[in-house]
């Protein structure tokens, strides 16, 4: 799959073709906006290409229109995706190198995007009882309390690797379900992804939060974190 800013040639193979043959291209963008790139031919009208720069994510669609000899209509449709690590916003407690060290291990390559979750779910479900002190932007201005955040984002992170989930969707079951002849069938206890494991905050979060260096630094509602 394509990225945002990649160049590339669009193709097209023409069958039959002979000195007939002429082809043009049609692009349209995600938001509507249509182009036509410059199509030429180096093999006497069999093979006909364009370049092509993908500006935008979203689904790119191409349609080559063949007149004289293979005269036709060819429509392609290409998904684009983002810039990695574009267009997130929120606060992040840690970077990918921080991960990479936390984990030991090269980090997966959405990395950014799970460090960005996993700080907006410690976001809602623990930091917001927590008292420290933070800038503008609302991080922690004490390196001692922002490295054990960091840390605890980061353990969220190797927990739902552990689980083989991060978004809730294996917590999803179903009753029963018919393709073709085979019906297959289980018992649901839960159907709410909040109810699986990637849901759940990481043990080793509150342990990282309790770390010895904070001592008075960080408070969870009225009472100092227990040692």
């Amino acid at each position: 799959m394509p990225d945002v800013g990649d160049v590339v040639t669009a193709q097209l193979v023409v069958a039959p073709y002979d000195g007939t043959t002429s082809a043009s291209l049609a692009v349209t963008a995600p938001d509507g906006t249509v182009s036509s790139p410059v199509a030429s031919t180096a093999d006497g009208g069999q093979t006909w290409t364009a370049p092509l720069t993908y500006t935008a994510a979203g689904v790119w669609l191409l349609r080559w229109t063949v007149t004289g000899t293979g005269a036709s209509v060819e429509n392609q449709q290409v998904a684009v995706a983002p810039t990695p690590g574009a267009g997130q916003t929120g606060r992040v407690y840690a970077t990918t190198t921080d991960l990479a060290n936390y984990l030991r291990a090269a980090p997966p390559l959405d990395a950014s995007g799970l460090l960005l979750a996993a700080s907006k779910m410690l976001d809602t479900r623990v930091l917001f009882l927590c008292r420290y002190d933070v800038d503008d932007d609302g991080m922690p201005t004490d390196p001692d309390v922002a490295a054990a955040i960091g840390r605890a984002v980061c353990a969220q992170v190797a927990w739902w690797d552990e689980v083989g989930d991060s978004t809730g969707a294996a917590g999803v079951g179903y009753g029963s379900v018919a393709i073709g002849s085979v019906n297959l069938g289980r018992s649901v206890t839960s159907v709410s992804g909040d109810d699986s494991a990637a849901r759940q905050i990481a043990p080793q979060v509150m342990d990282e939060l309790r770390s010895p260096d904070l001592h008075d630094k960080l408070v969870i509602g009225a009472v100092a974190v227990p040692w």
